[in-house]
């Protein structure tokens, strides 16, 4: 069925501890029934939710958890959907009473293999940590970035690099959880592939399968992390549709609208009062964090009907929803508690090559009256670190800026390869980098919170940048 408008409530069963959990029904395991595509999310401090697909819907997809490995918990739901156009279902569980910063094991029914979690640091908590920050990052291999490249790509990986996946693995234990702020699989690249003869045979009648095998392909790719740590996702422009606005009348109703997106991905817009995967918000430690919208659902927004991207998707939620949610939500922020708030939106404004200016006229104003400390974008496909700014005027990260410090880091990979910044740079441009890469972000305390720009080639440290704020810490 096609996944509504609005977010699915997720009901839960939710056994004690001293209640064992129902075995799986090993008449309903089979290969239709296993679980792949493993993905985690935040739910509140005290929740996880957990996605995967299946080959078959389920009736009631349910989780095994415990802390001590025995799995002898549970929480379960009714969702399991499709779309047309895809061959897997998605099944949402969010399991919620747990404790936080706590490590938990568990298991989707019919697996065969024990993960483990970590929940959200509390609120307030002072202890030092980081997260990992991707954008643009797609497939990897034949029908993504690989070591070859089609006609007007370019940028291939060199033998025996690493790609930013298996970079962000080998380091999985410096972060706590991966920001991915758009753009993901770029599975609307698959007719361009097939025009270059990247892929073959060019074939636009098979039913959206292409598509489809990219999109999971990623899906499948990204799991060994998704599974491990929270991954959280904005929308980008290439989740729209299946030819990023080129020709939509060669898309099926299953790969338009960010249907896919929307079915994949389980945020907390319901613990944060926000849209599906669209906007929500969600604290770890002393950080408020939050995911805005740069696609639709805004003043002259890029990707709905008549905007410049010729995306024709949304609005998904009545107009004006997603700037009084942004205010509500920046308004309420406890300082003390979360003295760092960090905001996410796929289209940067500040960039030295085209700008977003809707964007910055819908949301600039916001994001300065409430103080938020930080801005990562992608969109663009290299790295570039400015300095804080006020409309327009630069104001130097060491010394107490009181606007948001701004980077823009589309530089993970996909097939198209990467840009080319425009010269010469905009005045607030402080470090531009073209090489595939991921961001490092560590919060040290309530006035110290640095970056390092990571190569995933090889791992190595080509940035680093440390803003400094005057305050007094209370958490």
């Amino acid at each position: 069925m096609l996944f509504p408008l609005r977010v699915v409530t997720v009901v839960v069963a939710f056994a004690t501890a001293a209640l064992a959990a129902p075995k799986a029904n090993p008449d309903r395991c089979n290969e239709n029934t296993a679980p792949f595509q493993i993905r985690l999310a935040y739910a509140g401090d005290r929740g996880m939710a957990v996605s995967w697909n299946t080959k078959q819907q389920l009736a009631n997809p349910t989780v095994y958890f415990s802390k001590n490995g025995i799995l002898n918990r549970f929480a379960r739901s009714d969702i399991s959907t499709t779309y047309p156009t895809s061959s897997t279902y998605n099944n949402h569980v969010v399991i919620t009473g747990l404790q936080s910063d706590t490590t938990y094991y568990y298991m989707p029914e019919c697996g065969n293999q024990t993960y483990t979690f970590k929940t959200a640091r509390r609120a307030g908590s002072s202890t030092e940590f980081s997260f990992a920050m991707v954008g643009d990052m797609g497939t990897f291999g034949p029908d993504g970035l690989s070591t070859t490249v089609g006609k007007g790509a370019s940028n291939p990986l060199k033998p025996g690099e690493k790609t930013t996946i298996e970079s962000l693995m080998t380091l999985k234990d410096s972060y706590d959880f991966v920001w991915h702020v758009g753009d993901i699989a770029y599975a609307d690249a698959w007719l361009k592939e097939e025009k270059a003869g990247y892929i073959s045979p060019v074939n636009q009648t098979d039913g959206g399968a292409e598509y489809d095998k990219i999109l999971n392909e990623f899906y499948d790719q990204v799991e060994e992390i998704s599974s491990i740590r929270p991954y959280m996702v904005g929308p980008g422009n290439h989740e729209a549709n299946c030819d990023n606005g080129s020709d939509l009348d060669i898309c099926l109703p299953g790969q338009l609208n960010f249907t896919g997106y929307r079915a994949h991905w389980n945020m907390p817009s319901a613990q944060s009062g926000g849209v599906e995967n669209f906007w929500y918000s969600w604290d770890h430690g002393s950080v408020h964090f939050i995911q805005f919208n740069t696609e639709t659902d805004f003043p002259n927004a890029p990707d709905e009907p008549g905007g410049e991207g010729d995306e024709d998707a949304g609005p998904f939620a009545p107009s004006g929803s997603q700037l009084a949610w942004l205010k509500k939500d920046l308004a309420s922020v406890d300082r003390k508690k979360t003295p760092w708030v960090i905001a996410s939106g796929h289209r940067p404004w500040y960039v030295s090559t085209t700008e977003c200016l809707e964007c910055q006229a819908a949301f600039e104003p916001l994001l300065l009256q409430y103080g938020v400390d930080l801005v990562l974008h992608g969109h663009k496909h290299f790295y570039e670190r400015h300095a804080a700014v006020d409309n327009g005027t630069a104001q130097e990260i060491d010394a107490d800026p009181t606007a948001p410090w701004y980077i823009v880091n589309g530089a993970a990979g996909h097939y198209d390869g990467l840009d080319t910044p425009s010269l010469p740079y905009v005045p607030t441009s402080r470090k531009v980098i073209t090489v595939y890469g991921w961001s490092l972000f560590t919060v040290h305390n309530c006035t110290h919170l640095s970056t390092q720009f990571i190569a995933s080639g090889n791992n190595s440290i080509l940035d680093t940048a440390t803003l400094i704020k005057d305050r007094n810490c209370y958490c």
